[in-house]
This record gives C-alpha cells, structure tokens and sequence, in this order.
C-alpha cells in the first residue's frame, strides 16, 4: 500500500523527495518496532540489546561511552543512563581508567554474554522475517540506495 493511502495525506505530497523521506522514515519505524517486539520478550529493548552485540564485539577490554555511542544505530542521547540500567540488570562491569579517572570503560558480564547465546538464534531469523520477501538483487540495490541517502549525513558535521 502506497503512503499516501496509509497515512491518508491528501492533498499529495510537496515533493517526491518529501514523499521519500517519509517512506522511508515510516518503514525505519515499523522495522524497529517489529525487531523491538522480538527484544522485549527478553526483558531488554532494542537499544540495550544493540550495546549487548557492541560489547560483545569489542571483547574483554571493553569501550568507553563515546566509543558505544559512536558504534550505535540509532543515537542514543543519554548513554549514561541506558548503561546504568545495564548495570542494574548485571548485564555489564564497568571500571574506572587508571590513568584517567574520568574516563569509564564499560564489558559485557558473563550474564550479558550468556543472554546473548540465548537471543542469537531468535534474533537471527528477524532479517529474513522483515525482509526475506525481498530478491536478493533487491536487497542489494536497497542497501546500495539507503548508503546513498546517508551520503549527506555523513558530510554533516555531528
């Protein structure tokens, strides 16, 4: 069903490039509520379980807070806060840097990595419930065209 038909815009949008954005901007959030449907089953939302895979992926050392936002895919604006509820939940250890006290560097807990073996097989098949009805042709030429329209993003200082 066409946008317009779904959100019943009348009259028709003021540019292709408007109708666009909203498409595009309306299917980011039907994806990410149907992914986040998927995540609270398991008592952690989308964005806690995404700095699970995070530090995971950075292994034993762990990160620091702006290099977790940085890794984010959606921005996070209060990074404190969402680790603190990490924390609370024993999902990750965070610890003081010796030579910067200031600085905090957060791992993933035993618990947190174990959570993660248990999702890894459910969350592995929401790709292709969203998206499995798509060729594989169209799936490239999606990616191809979302890179593309974050062309200007990137050449935006943050």
């Amino acid at each position: 069903m066409s946008l317009k038909l779904e959100i019943l815009q009348e009259p028709a949008f003021a540019s292709v490039e408007e109708e666009a954005l909203l498409n595009l901007m309306r299917t980011a959030d039907c994806l990410h509520r149907a992914f986040h449907r998927q995540t609270r089953d398991w008592g952690i939302t989308s964005t806690q379980y995404n700095v699970l895979r995070i530090l995971r992926g950075a292994g034993p050392q762990g990160l620091t807070c702006a290099a977790i936002g940085s890794r984010m895919i959606t921005a996070e604006p209060d990074i404190t806060r969402l680790l603190g509820r990490l924390k609370a939940l024993k999902l990750i250890k965070q610890r003081r840097d010796r030579q910067d006290r200031r600085a905090v560097w957060t791992s993933i807990s035993e618990a947190g990595l174990e959570l993660l073996r248990q999702m890894d097989p459910m969350i592995q098949r929401v790709p292709g419930e969203l998206l499995g009805h798509m060729s594989k042709s169209e799936l490239a030429e999606f990616i191809r065209l979302l890179e593309m329209a974050r062309t200007p993003c990137s050449e935006t200082p943050q």
